[in-house]
């Protein structure tokens, strides 16, 4: 049979990848813009967390639209904002106007992940949907990889400001594929007959089919359930250290390890890039290791549990010196990490009982991440500013990631399931 729905998960990693891409620009940049604009630690804190302050406010809404208007509309309207917003960052005057860019590319990411996980739910049998969702979790590790050696090598020849036009007319390319080849599977030309019978057969384990609509279930109805409430913590927990990386990584390499901008490029390449492929390795393992009855009970926990617990090594960062050994340790945190969150957006649709609600759900997840994620760039500039370290910063996310294993543990354990309202 052919897999052609592995295009599927092509458009999904490279539509995070380029998210994360324009994501990292930002980080990569710090230095000369903290330069140029005069900007201080906690500053540039805010500076960070500013795409997320509209992220955050309109994940939820996209998520309806996402359930109301379908996915290839919704995803090519956030990439088009986002990309274009990330291209006049690099024609930024001034503080204010760096944070104009910002919030309008947080409004376009908003659409990525809620838009990206009704796709699996759309394309992608059950049994399939761990590697699924982890090679769509790899592009958000493959991002920083590639942002940070992209970036840092156009800046040493065009300067910041160039950086920040190239990633950002990344997205219009995706974009113009996306609007020639995407559309559900009911629907394309290019899916044979018996694979288009396969994912309308196996996508939905323990619900009625896709095809069937149902009115949608509100959001409030979800945010009473303690499996929903319990992911969306311990998505949280992962996310802060996401954005720790993310956000504060190059600077850390440059300030406390005296690297150039374009050997912190590298070395800030590597542990996401070896995060990238090992987090793929995993969800394979874990779609493997499950049977589709233990998929519909949400035993994928088990190895999110662990993921969460292996990325707290973390907390040994402030005791390790050889820089080596510190890249191996990032990329073992970096790892747990992103395989982490990839699980969970897999327990969601592993979980949840109506498929009509998988956008809202997913809004529902994020939004609990970044709530977290949120704080993590401007926690961690007082912190940098207050003790002159990065140690306490570092020791944070060790503890949220062993919090997070615990919330999985104790609140995810019955299905994300709410009366269908009445028609």
């Amino acid at each position: 049979m052919a897999w052609r729905r592995g295009w599927i998960s092509l458009f999904l990693f490279t539509l995070a990848m380029i998210n994360y891409v324009d994501r990292v620009a930002l980080s990569v940049a710090s230095k000369p813009i903290a330069e140029e604009f005069g900007l201080s630690p906690v500053t540039m804190g805010y500076l960070f967390s500013s795409f997320l302050w509209t992220y955050l406010l309109c994940l939820i809404p996209m998520g309806i639209l996402v359930d109301r208007l379908g996915t290839k509309t919704i995803n090519a309207a956030g990439i088009t904002i986002w990309s274009a917003a990330t291209m006049l960052t690099g024609a930024s005057w001034s503080f204010v106007s760096l944070i104009g860019t910002r919030l309008a590319m947080g409004v376009g990411e908003a659409t990525t992940f809620p838009a990206g996980g009704r796709v699996v739910r759309e394309w992608i049998p059950a049994g399939e949907r761990g590697v699924t969702n982890a090679i769509f979790m790899a592009g958000t590790q493959a991002g920083p990889a590639v942002g940070a050696l992209l970036v840092a090598w156009i800046i040493s020849q065009i300067g910041w400001r160039g950086s920040f036009l190239v990633v950002g007319a990344a997205g219009f390319v995706w974009l113009l594929a996306w609007l020639i080849f995407f559309d559900q599977p009911e629907k394309v030309k290019w899916l044979g007959e018996e694979e288009r019978d396969k994912i309308l057969r196996e996508r939905d384990a323990k619900t009625s089919a896709l095809q069937t609509r149902t009115k949608a279930t509100r959001v409030l109805d979800l945010l009473r359930n303690c499996t929903m409430v319990g992911l969306a913590l311990a998505e949280g927990c992962a996310v802060y250290t996401q954005y720790l990386f993310l956000t504060w990584l190059p600077s850390y390499l440059q300030t406390t390890r005296g690297l150039t901008i374009l050997k912190t490029g590298m070395f800030t390449a590597l542990p996401y890039a070896g995060a990238a492929i090992l987090g793929i390795l995993l969800g394979r393992l874990s779609d493997r290791l499950l049977t589709a009855d233990a998929i519909g009970k949400g035993r994928r926990r088990t190895m999110g549990i662990v993921m969460m617990l292996s990325s707290a090594v973390i907390l040994f960062t402030p005791f390790v010196d050889d820089i080596w050994l510190l890249l191996s340790l990032f990329t073992i945190s970096l790892t747990g990490m992103a395989t982490a969150i990839s699980l969970n957006f897999s327990l969601v649709n592993d979980l949840l009982r109506n498929p009509e609600d998988s956008g809202k759900a997913m809004a529902i997840l994020v939004v609990g991440g970044n709530i977290f994620g949120v704080t993590a760039p401007i926690a961690t500039g007082y912190v940098i500013q207050a003790t002159g370290s990065y140690n306490w910063a570092f020791a944070i996310a060790g503890l949220l990631l062993v919090t997070g294993a615990t919330i999985l543990l104790t609140m995810t354990r019955s299905p994300i399931e709410i009366a269908k309202p009445q028609a």
